[in-house]
């Protein structure tokens, strides 16, 4: 069976909703109790509708390392931040495991098209890791770069899961260059923290449909009885 999203009005789709709602919502009006209470809670909420829909556990738990990374980096601090981005780069490291299992790989004569995307999205992670560089404080630099290679080789990684995961994995690079530009003090869009989460919401809905679409693509079809698949009874 093919996913839909958000699949009519199941409950754990209409709570998510509801909850990333309030808490763009509460980004937007300084409601910061209820934006506190609000992010930790997206994620797992997520995670529990890719099970109910019987996705991968590998999916789920790259959704609840994303709640680790929300929960951290609400927190606060360098160190807490750095132990966020680890929890981040874990679930980046489940979506690449995800990628090529339920992924499909260039197909013939896509070789140029492949370099020339692979040369894109190298070009941007070192473009941004060198513009951001002079900003980031010292201790942060190296463990920027590392999680931005990660994050990179995560949403190149997602072409391979159709157009959904590539989107999610654009708007991934996007929310995290958007925090990064926060630390290296670069001018700020209004309400930032409002466009961090909006981006970084959209990216895990999006990665989300593309892997729950790879993997039921994946699966075998049962054999139709209309195609002469199954054998008549009574046919040797």
């Amino acid at each position: 069976m093919t996913p839909r999203w958000p699949g009519g009005l199941r409950p754990l789709s209409v709570a998510f909703a509801v909850l990333a709602a309030v808490h763009l919502v509460a980004l937007l009006t300084g409601a910061e109790t209820v934006e506190q209470l609000t992010k930790p809670a997206l994620m797992p909420v997520l995670a529990g509708y890719v099970l109910a829909r019987g996705g991968p556990a590998l999916l789920a738990g790259a959704l609840l390392f994303g709640c680790g990374g929300d929960t951290f980096l609400q927190i606060g601090g360098d160190l807490v931040f750095l132990v966020g981005m680890g929890s981040f780069a874990a679930g980046h490291l489940c979506y690449l495991l995800l990628f090529a299992r339920h992924g499909a790989g260039p197909g013939p004569g896509r070789r140029g098209r492949t370099a020339a995307l692979t040369a894109a999205y190298a070009a941007a992670l070192v473009g941004t890791v060198a513009l951001l560089w002079p900003g980031l404080p010292a201790e942060l630099r190296i463990p920027v770069a590392g999680y931005s290679l990660l994050l990179t080789a995560m949403a190149f990684g997602a072409l391979r899961a159709g157009p959904w995961a590539t989107a999610g994995g654009l708007l991934f690079l996007l929310s995290d260059t958007l925090i990064a530009s926060g630390i290296a003090h670069w001018p700020q869009l209004p309400a930032p923290q409002f466009w961090i989460m909006v981006t970084y919401v959209a990216a895990q809905c999006a990665l989300t449909i593309g892997v729950l679409r790879s993997a039921a693509d994946a699966e075998p079809r049962p054999p139709s009885r209309h195609t002469g698949d199954v054998p008549a009874a009574g046919v040797a």
